[in-house]
């Protein structure tokens, strides 16, 4: 993909121009907190990955503070447009979310480019579902699937935002099964709740992490998971392919910086993050959260990130999202 520019950044102080081993001795440079950008509103499945991996962060980069803050807007374009324009020093870091961070610059324009950003660590890989009040008529996946058919684009179901993984999962479903539901985007998880607890909004379609606590309290019901297998904290979830649907989707939720990071201090935080994976605590944490762990740092999480993209173009060329 060819280079993409977004304007000269300042060029980073003597206090981050370390070397590694340096960082690693003399500690991060103080005086300044590093920032970690949720492109959501606060109470969704992104913040609440940013905030539990944030203290484990700042104890693994002795002298550093780290704050989480929401900037939401547009799907998640607004925040990660903040993060992917910041300057290249390491104080400024995002939430990330694939296939978002992929699936925006397909249809609409954006200032990253996904091949440019720089990428950390994945934290979780989130299967997405399908959520109904716990009264709804609906009982599985079959039940919304005919409803669909009965009332082709009238069934409303409500996502995080256009092109987002629940947005992405519910198209591939649509296509899979010859349907055609009616999409109402929100700005975040958390924002969409309030209509579907409160009855205007028939479906929910989110991930199994954000969703526990609600399936815990009975305030709503799985209709199903694009999930390889139906998930331990909630085993009467049928996954979509037990529905009679061929569908696996989840969302990687990690923590990226801006282009040009500089190696000492990509490297810095690829060692923090692969710390805290190795953490005792760490996965105590993770579990309190409802994080559905699987951890990639580096290259590693950037081949994970970027592969989906040619996949995303097909689906574009066949069904464009944007709405």
């Amino acid at each position: 993909m060819p280079p993409i520019r977004f304007g000269r950044r300042a060029l980073l102080g003597a206090g981050l121009a370390l070397s590694t081993p340096a960082l690693a001795q003399r500690g991060w440079p103080a005086g300044r907190p590093i920032e970690i950008i949720v492109p959501f509103a606060p109470g969704g499945g992104m913040d609440a990955m940013a905030r539990t991996v944030a203290p484990f962060l700042a104890a693994k980069l002795p002298g550093a503070r780290v704050l989480v803050s929401n900037r939401a807007g547009a799907g998640g374009q607004v925040g990660t447009e903040a993060v992917a324009n910041a300057a290249p020093d390491g104080f400024v870091l995002g939430a990330c979310a694939t296939p978002t961070v992929l699936s925006q610059p397909i249809e609409r324009p954006v200032r990253w480019r996904p091949a440019e950003l720089t990428y950390l660590a994945q934290v979780v890989e989130d299967p997405c579902g399908l959520f109904v009040r716990a009264d709804s008529a609906l009982r599985g996946l079959p039940d919304l699937l005919a409803a669909a058919r009965a009332r082709p684009g009238d069934v409303a179901y409500g996502t995080a935002g256009i092109g987002g993984d629940d947005h992405i999962a519910t198209l591939l479903l649509e296509e899979a099964a010859g349907v055609r539901l009616n999409h109402i985007p929100f700005n975040g998880t958390s924002q969409l709740l309030v209509p579907l607890l409160g009855g205007q909004l028939e479906v929910g379609a989110f991930n199994i992490s954000e969703a526990l606590p609600l399936l815990r309290d009975r305030a709503i019901r799985g209709l199903a998971l694009a999930a390889e297998r139906r998930d331990e904290a909630a085993p009467d979830i049928a996954t979509y392919r037990e529905g009679g649907v061929d569908v696996v989707f989840s969302a990687g939720r990690g923590i990226f910086g801006p282009p040009g990071l500089p190696d000492a201090v990509r490297t810095a935080l690829e060692e923090a993050f692969a710390a805290t994976f190795a953490d005792p605590a760490w996965p105590e944490a993770a579990a309190r959260a409802g994080l559905p762990l699987k951890t990639l740092v580096g290259s590693a999480y950037r081949e994970a990130a970027l592969g989906g993209e040619a996949a995303l173009r097909a689906l574009w060329g066949r069904r464009p999202w944007k709405e």
